[in-house]
């Protein structure tokens, strides 16, 4: 029998706890009888949702966890004091070797911190990025760092660009990808003190295909498959991308609506129209992989659905078949 490939779900992470976590982890369990799942969490809790569905019984472990870490508390201190909550606890069975990976829609600081201080950087990285799948008119492109590193160095980027490269030709499948920083302008000499030190760093690596700058409003045409920042403009670009996702749908809506010979014609296209948008839906590509970690550590949306959860998990899968710690440690030539 196949190896399973052990994934964590923290159970009380995210705003539809437990419930999303659950029911996203025993759909992962249908749909690919490749993993194995250890629910982290209040055993009680968890105990009761499980009663919920049909699932593999074999395939499903509870480990207690009293504690839960808020969205509002201290990250630092939260992750020292709270030593049995459902993060601390399912990082450290990553940390241990007795599972693959650790999903969780929960406290993003907590995680971030938990992900360095609990499993830990491979070493020779400079620091973990988080980089999110985001959809573009081409599919799909890597956009890292989107919220761990604020104040990133050239060097960071420099490694968050090879990462990058990594995850997008081994998970994505996309060969020699192309790698650009966000600035404010295609020439070489534009953006701020950070672009203009790392654009040369960037252009004399051979090991990516480094294609130049990228302004924001060509990130969602496909310009570029890996697209570098510092966390600050990363999770400025993400949460407008969410922002105005929301915002066109709902006045889509509110235009087929308008009328009745709109709602006629919505019920004409509502075929191509769900096809269209389900391609721009995030839930579509799973969670935010923290890279560099020596451990496999994903960050899900806070108000994930079962279903955001559930394409967390399965992209642990390749994450774990292709090796991509391996990877990077040979690419990179760490350790």
């Amino acid at each position: 029998m196949d190896e399973k490939i052990r994934i964590v779900v923290d159970a009380m992470g995210g705003d539809n706890a437990p419930e999303a976590p659950i029911h996203g982890a025993v759909d992962a369990l249908a749909e690919n009888n490749k993993i194995e799942i250890t629910l982290v969490g209040r055993t009680p809790d968890i105990e009761a949702e499980l009663a919920k569905y049909s699932y593999d019984k074999d395939r499903v472990h509870i480990v207690n966890a009293e504690d839960v870490i808020g969205f509002d508390e201290p990250p630092v201190e939260a992750i020292r004091k709270k030593k049995d909550s459902s993060i601390v606890v399912g990082m450290k069975l990553v940390k241990k070797g007795e599972a693959d990976a650790f999903v969780s829609a929960g406290s993003t600081g907590a995680i971030l911190v938990g992900g360095q201080l609990v499993v830990g950087r491979i070493r020779g990285i400079e620091r973990a990025p988080l980089a999110p799948l985001i959809p573009t008119t081409d599919g799909v492109s890597l956009l890292i760092d989107c919220g761990a590193n604020v104040d990133a160095r050239a060097s960071h980027l420099v490694q968050f660009a090879k990462m990058g490269s990594i995850y997008m030709e081994n998970i994505v499948g996309i060969k020699n990808p192309r790698v650009a920083i966000v600035n404010i302008g295609a020439e070489e000499e534009k953006g701020n003190a950070l672009v203009k030190e790392t654009y040369p760093l960037l252009k004399e690596c051979e090991d990516i295909n480094f294609i130049g700058s990228i302004e924001a409003r060509d990130i969602p045409k496909g310009g570029a498959d890996v697209i570098v920042c510092e966390a600050f403009v990363g999770n400025v670009i993400l949460k407008l991308y969410e922002g105005l996702g929301s915002a066109l749908l709902h006045k889509v809506k509110e235009g087929l609506m308008s009328s009745l010979r709109s709602k006629i014609g919505a019920l004409l296209i509502k075929p191509a129209l769900k096809k269209t948008l389900k391609a721009f839906d995030a839930s579509e590509h799973g969670g935010a992989p923290l890279l560099g970690l020596k451990g496999l550590v994903v960050k899900a949306h806070g108000s994930s659905s079962e279903v955001e959860i559930k394409t967390a998990i399965l992209q642990c899968i390749s994450f774990s078949e292709e090796g991509i710690n391996d990877r990077i440690r040979e690419n990179l030539k760490l350790d």
